[in-house]
């Protein structure tokens, strides 16, 4: 039986067969859960959304379970909460965490589950062979730039679509924007309506100049 200590040796471990295997796992699910998110996006039939909700629900359970294992193992418990991989993980799992409060913006948070990933860059930087400086540097610019783009992607979707469906249709138009606006080239041929959706514009604009 594995002690406290081998389980969060393992949890951060990606060189042994053991810790490599259990964190591309955790990979696995982090970018099917993404998928997932893509997905509702798009006309389904209802069948199959029931399905993707099942599997949203199912995926935040294993994410829970995940971030009390890790807190169990941690020698410094408040240190490990406020830690910022913690803090991610905690925001990936507040829809499971507050799934009995009827607020729909809860559903915005779940969009933050793919930084989940900068736990495990290190593990796909191993995977690919990656080992030059350069190439390191590289790989970490473009994770960064894509999560980034996914990132506000769908909170722009989330925000714009019940009241712009037409500008904000699926998951597609809203990188269109996200990329368009971070680039500041700005198109003017889809406009946020909400000022939820204004004010991530104005982030957006401010995250390309940066």
């Amino acid at each position: 039986m594995l002690t406290r200590s081998q389980i969060g040796f393992y949890l951060e471990d990606i060189e042994t067969p053991i810790g490599r295997t259990v964190n591309l796992t955790l990979t696995g699910l982090i970018l099917l859960s993404s998928a997932s998110f893509i997905a509702e996006t798009y006309p389904l039939s209802e069948p199959v959304r029931i399905n993707l909700q099942t599997l949203d629900t199912a995926l935040l359970v294993v994410f829970a379970v995940e971030y009390l294992v890790r807190l169990w193992c941690a020698e410094n418990r408040v240190k490990f909460i406020f830690s910022f991989f913690s803090v991610i993980d905690l925001v990936a799992i507040l829809p499971f965490l507050l799934g009995f409060v009827n607020v729909s913006f809860i559903r915005i948070f779940r969009w933050f589950r793919i930084l989940r990933l900068v736990r495990f860059l290190e593990l796909k930087i191993s995977i690919f062979r990656i080992s030059s400086e350069d190439g390191v540097i590289f790989a970490r610019i473009l994770f960064t730039l894509l999560a980034i783009i996914f990132v506000y992607s769908g909170l722009i979707y989330q925000v714009e679509h019940p009241a712009n469906p037409e500008g904000f249709g699926t998951f597609l138009d809203a990188v269109y924007f996200s990329v368009v606006t971070m680039t500041t080239v700005g198109f003017g041929d889809v406009i946020p309506i909400s000022e939820a959706g204004r004010f991530l514009t104005i982030l957006m604009i401010v995250t390309g100049i940066a």
